[in-house]
């Protein structure tokens, strides 16, 4: 198999507060929530590189969807990385996500591999690390 990601879907409890701090609070670029119109079928995409995008969809969707029993969330299963260019630019991804409302779990700071980096949640617990790591600095 060649993996091929092409949409990673977070599940969300409230999909309207949820692309409005990813659209409003973050800055990213969405047509909003679509598909509401079909029983389960809202969900809103956020381009975020070429060939990549953010779902948001409610878990009850994904629990309709794929018969499973929703269940309570974990913010420790899996952590999005959103590698940056430089520590300063940690800090300022950091302070826009705090002042869109999300839970600064970790400080941004030195880490133990020459980098620099900081944890936020956002309003459904998922896990954002922001860093700055010189060895993918190149990626973006």
């Amino acid at each position: 198999m060649n993996p091929h990601i092409t949409v990673l879907t977070l599940g969300v409890a409230d999909l309207e507060r949820s692309v409005a701090f990813y659209r409003d609070g973050l800055g990213f670029k969405t047509q909003g929530i679509i598909g509401a119109e079909s029983e389960n079928g809202a969900v809103a995409f956020f381009n975020l590189q070429s060939g990549l995008k953010l779902a948001l969809w409610p878990r009850w969707s994904i629990a309709a969807d794929t018969g499973l029993t929703e269940q309570s969330p974990s913010p420790t299963e899996f952590t999005l990385g959103h590698n940056v260019d430089s520590p300063a630019e940690v800090d300022a991804v950091m302070s826009q996500a705090a002042k869109a409302g999300a839970v600064i779990v970790k400080t941004a700071q030195p880490t133990f591999y020459g980098g620099y980096a900081g944890y936020f949640q956002d309003p459904d617990g998922h896990l954002w690390e922001v860093v700055f790591n010189p060895a993918l600095a190149s990626l973006g």
